[in-house]
């Protein structure tokens, strides 16, 4: 009677070993998930900075373009002026507190 019942039990025992290779073992599903969860974040990684490289790739065709764009550029970044110009920094003081009554009445 075991003779009639051990294959059957060899072959479930294979079964479990396969399944649990496929859902547990190297290369199994839980480590694609891993995988494709990384690729994913690369993605996104490597989109952000393609977008980067575009906005750099175009302000150095804009600077190679004309001096305008340098000019702005030195102005605003370096605080360049041109000869003969004149520079007025603005700066805004503190506002004044209100005036309270201290007369009590």
């Amino acid at each position: 009677m075991i003779r009639r019942w051990l294959p059957h039990v060899v072959l479930a025992l294979v079964a479990f070993a396969l399944l649990w290779q496929l859902e547990r073992g190297e290369g199994g599903r839980g480590q694609l998930a891993e995988l494709q969860a990384r690729v994913a974040a690369q993605q996104a990684e490597n989109a952000r900075l393609e977008q980067r490289n575009q906005a750099l790739a175009a302000d150095v065709a804009e600077l190679k373009s004309g001096e305008a764009a340098v000019e702005d550029r030195a102005r605003a970044e370096l605080g360049m002026i041109k000869p003969g110009e004149t520079f007025y920094r603005v700066v805004e003081g503190e506002k004044p507190a209100p005036a309270t009554d201290e007369s009590g009445g």
